[in-house]
């Protein structure tokens, strides 16, 4: 129930103040809501620049029966003193049997005056990553955040399911529940709190211009690196092979240069001991070769050579993974630039990592020892396949073939470029990780070059690598029209390499 906290003498530091708010929403509303926001800015204990404070103002209409759903929001100083406002804000919903409901909502008056910065992927990918991670770190197994796909649809409203698990705010969900976008849940823990709501704020005023001030910057990027790796999650070839014994049959999807053929091949080479086989696929792979068929043999009759059945790269490496008990990696770079479903035929069959029993099929020829005409797939055959997830040329993995494989996304990270690339290898890297996460849809944002491209270490070399092998790349994407949605920011990212 809503609780008398008195005056804010006690709270020394700014956020604080906000989480004493949220877990016991005060009597005096909008005088301790004021209070708190003015903490937020300046030294000695504010989060933010004084300056940062001319770009919100807060709103927090003192609670009674008739004042409808109450609320605490941060808004664009644009909008008017009172009534229904537009654009982009923090807002904490209080309740009488819980803690505050805590996130990111539009106006009920629309976009404007944030209608560029709510239309910009990256701000609904921010926010997105944030839940996700909150729900990670802090959930237990259960939903404490939510975010929406797009913040601009405010035709669609909160799911039922999550009106149903968080009943408590069924008022504000019938008042604000088209216009909300990203939430979070406070439970009991208040460190849980602070964090959640650190980022919802540093993501905030980072729209606005500004980032926390100098005492603050460590406390930011902690949290900001926490939520973007869930932006561009890290995979461990550790957690591929976990995979691969779970499921055995696996597709390693990614970007060009985030070394997705050298995890696999390391993965051979190691957690595998060598025991398997690396092929790659083309446009001209075939049944025949991948699975197995009529082959010419030579003979020595009068023809020469005559035709004869012979075993295909899935059929040898079953056979091989038959003679050792030790599991088998049968490694497929590119496999998506065949036709997946044409080259697997009726074998498909055989790639059910969870059938309650043996699967065979019935082969239109006898290949002789061990399958002759039953083909049969042994439990330590283990298949990887990886894939560029930015080649639009290939072929697509159809629904059938995405069904059997387990899907694991490869991404750049940040940690490799440090350890190994010079200081302007890792501008360049940021910079354009940036442009993408930012500006990117969905579709474009798998196109962002990884790491390996940004790997040298001496400063000079650094200069010629980006313009002869990153550049072709960008002018690829512009002239196929990849990055149409966002061209000019690449553009002047080119310039910028152009003028090393």
């Amino acid at each position: 129930m809503l609780r008398e906290v008195g005056r804010l003498s006690f709270w020394f530091m700014s956020l604080d103040a906000l989480v004493g708010i949220i877990h016991n929403p005060p009597a005096e509303w909008t005088e301790v809501n004021k209070s708190a926001f003015d903490t937020l800015f300046g030294a000695p204990s504010g989060r933010y620049p004084k300056a940062a404070e001319k770009t919100m103002t807060v709103r927090a209409p003192s609670m009674s029966p008739e004042s409808g759903v109450p609320f605490a929001a941060y808004i664009h100083p644009a909008n008017p003193k009172s009534g229904p406002y537009g654009g982009l804000s923090f807002v904490i919903f209080p309740v009488k049997d819980g803690p505050c409901l805590v996130g990111l909502v539009v106006g009920t008056q629309g976009l404007v005056p944030d209608e560029v910065v709510l239309g910009r992927p990256g701000h609904a990918r921010k926010a997105r990553a944030i839940c996700d991670w909150l729900n990670r770190e802090f959930g237990g197994g259960s939903q404490m955040a939510w975010a929406k796909q797009d913040p601009t649809r405010t035709d669609t409203t909160v799911p039922d399911d999550l009106r149903e698990k968080w009943q408590e705010y069924k008022s504000v969900f019938d008042r604000y529940g088209r216009e909300m976008y990203a939430l979070f849940r406070p439970g009991p823990d208040q460190n849980a709190t602070k964090d959640a709501i650190t980022a919802f704020l540093d993501l905030v005023f980072a729209e606005r211009g500004y980032r926390p001030m100098k005492d603050s910057l460590a406390d930011s990027d902690r949290i900001r690196t926490k939520w973007f790796d869930h932006l561009m999650p890290v995979v461990e070839s550790a957690r591929v092979k976990e995979v691969l014994s779970e499921r055995h049959f696996v597709i390693v999807q990614g970007p060009p240069g985030t070394g997705k053929t050298k995890m696999a091949t390391d993965l051979l080479a190691n957690e595998y001991s060598g025991n398997g086989k690396t092929i790659q696929f083309h446009a001209n792979t075939t049944y025949e070769a991948f699975v197995g068929g009529l082959a010419p043999v030579q003979t020595e009759g009068t023809l020469g050579l005559q035709f004869a059945p012979m075993a295909g790269f899935l059929m040898n490496a079953a056979a091989a993974a038959m003679k050792d008990p030790r599991p088998y990696l049968l490694h497929i770079d590119e496999i998506n630039r065949a036709d997946l479903s044409k080259i697997l035929g009726e074998a498909i069959y055989l790639f059910e990592p969870k059938a309650d029993r043996e699967r065979t099929v019935e082969l239109q020829y006898d290949f002789g020892d061990p399958f002759h005409q039953v083909l049969r797939l042994p439990k330590n055959l283990h298949i990887l396949g990886t894939m560029n997830s930015a080649d639009r040329s290939i072929a697509i993995v159809d629904v059938a073939v995405r069904r059997r494989f387990g899907f694991i996304s490869m991404w750049p990270q940040m940690s490799v470029v440090e350890s190994h690339g010079c200081e302007l290898m890792q501008t360049a890297f940021r910079d354009l990780i940036s442009i993408f996460v930012e500006h990117a849809s969905e579709d474009a944002f798998n196109l962002v070059p990884g790491h390996s491209y940004f790997l040298e270490s001496d400063d000079r070399k650094a200069k010629t690598a980006l313009k002869i092998n990153l550049l072709p790349l960008l002018e690829e994407y512009l002239a196929q029209g990849y990055v149409g949605g966002f061209a000019e920011p690449v553009r002047n990212y080119q310039q910028w390499i152009r003028s090393l």
